[in-house]
């Protein structure tokens, strides 16, 4: 399958939404090995290339826009009635012979805004020309704007925003967009389906974080987990896998842990987390619901800004630290939207923890003087099982922490592309 994206840009500004809406879409094909070839206005202003729009496995191709050497200026035809200029029907035959020529090698050419617009009237007409005589070729059209009101009788080529174009799939951003974008084609509504926008949290993320992605599912989860910390006993790792296992045994919810872990020699590394990982299964987990940036290819510590863009992703912030003098991190998961637990045996951690208006549950801490020991009736099962069921109700609860969660699983690109982009290419 060679899929073809028609946009007819003249550059790249990012400014323009489109332009990066189609670059999450070439990263979706791409990153699926699907070929690719993306058609753009003819002088197409090849300095402006950014970002995906770099990678050579795009293949370029420049619709025309000229006529008897002439550049062709584009009209605004976006009333339903009216006069086109003198030399419109010239125009879109020359521009509907070259598309034939560009599409003749593809088997589905996407449209982004090329039916809708009316400044895109005249590729309109000349797509639908060209349509018949790539009998073979599917059409998909995107439409970035709520659908137009469908005029009484339009006439042609006015009609064209409004009439229905063989073999073609007519696409919303939204559900509640599919009935009216059906009327303003004058098609059934079966012709239409949704695909929404994507929002690549990772774009913008660094290298690190990137690279965590590509080893380690930090999207799909329900509960994502992130606790950073000295790789020692007293920051209790143990315990967060404990409490994480519990939490996905009693409620059914997935969950995926990231230890952003740095070496100590309170212990030895590699026993003390084949023990958090026995734990964390004892409790409830699988042996893939952990990771330790250690074991990802950070066996000195995970930078600090890699690890805050990893609580941008997280939504439970879980501290049962043995003890603390200042509760920093906990500072910045709260800051990125975290929902925290934290460890009210430890005085740092109530101290801040009520100002934050964070959970609290007990285990055993260090004190002004004494420690702490815990006991748990009927068992530590049962309790972090209890306490597990009301946090994630609370967090189902909490607006916030809903939504983050869920741009994060549901509009990711990959997400998109499984469930709405894929399945409809491969029809």
């Amino acid at each position: 399958m060679k899929v073809a994206i028609l946009t007819m840009f003249s550059d790249l500004d990012t400014t323009y939404s489109l332009v990066n809406v189609v670059a999450e879409q070439l990263r979706m094909l791409l990153t699926a090995n699907v070929p690719t070839k993306l058609l753009v206005c003819e002088r197409f202003a090849q300095s402006s290339k950014y970002g995906i729009y770099l990678d050579e496995k795009i293949e370029w191709a420049e619709v025309t826009n000229t006529l008897n050497g002439k550049q062709i200026q584009w009209f605004d035809y976006d009333q339903p009635t009216g006069k086109v200029h003198d030399t419109f029907f010239q125009e879109a035959e020359v521009i509907a012979d070259d598309l034939v020529n560009k599409l003749s090698d593809v088997d589905v050419c996407i449209m982004h805004d090329i039916l809708y617009q009316g400044w895109h009237l005249i590729h309109n007409v000349a797509v639908r020309k060209a349509q018949e005589k790539l009998p073979d070729v599917r059409f998909i059209s995107f439409s970035h704007s709520a659908p137009a009101n469908r005029p009484n009788n339009p006439k042609w080529p006015f009609s064209a925003r409004y009439s229905p174009m063989p073999n073609t799939t007519y696409i919303a951003l939204t559900y509640s967009s599919i009935t009216p974008l059906a009327r303003q084609y004058n098609v059934p509504e079966g012709k239409c389906r949704v695909i929404n926008n994507s929002l690549d949290l990772l774009a913008n993320m660094s290298d690190d974080v990137k690279a965590i992605a590509q080893k380690f599912d930090i999207f799909s989860p329900d509960i994502l987990i992130v606790y950073a910390g000295r790789l020692t006993q007293g920051k209790k790792f143990d315990k967060v896998a404990a409490f994480a296992g519990a939490i996905k045994k009693k409620n059914e919810r997935s969950v995926k842990v990231v230890f952003c872990d740095f070496p100590s020699a309170d212990v030895d590394a590699k026993m003390y987390k084949a023990a958090v990982r026995l734990v964390g299964e004892r409790f409830g987990l699988e042996q893939d619901d952990i990771a330790f940036t250690t074991d990802l290819g950070y066996p000195n510590g995970f930078p600090r800004k890699g690890v805050l863009e990893l609580f941008t992703l997280s939504n439970l912030y879980i501290s049962p630290s043995y003890s603390e003098a200042f509760p920093l991190t906990v500072l910045e998961a709260a800051s990125r939207g975290n929902f925290l637990v934290l460890n009210q045996a430890v005085p740092a951690l109530e101290e801040v923890g009520k100002q934050l208006n964070a959970y609290f549950m007990r285990w055993d801490a260090r004190n002004f003087g004494f420690d702490t020991k815990e006991n748990y009736h009927p068992s530590e099962q049962a309790y972090l099982e209890d306490h597990g069921a009301i946090v994630v109700q609370m967090m189902r609860e909490n607006p916030v922490v809903h939504s983050k969660t869920l741009v994060r699983q549901r509009y990711n690109p990959k997400w998109i592309w499984k469930n709405q982009f894929e399945p409809l290419l491969e029809k």
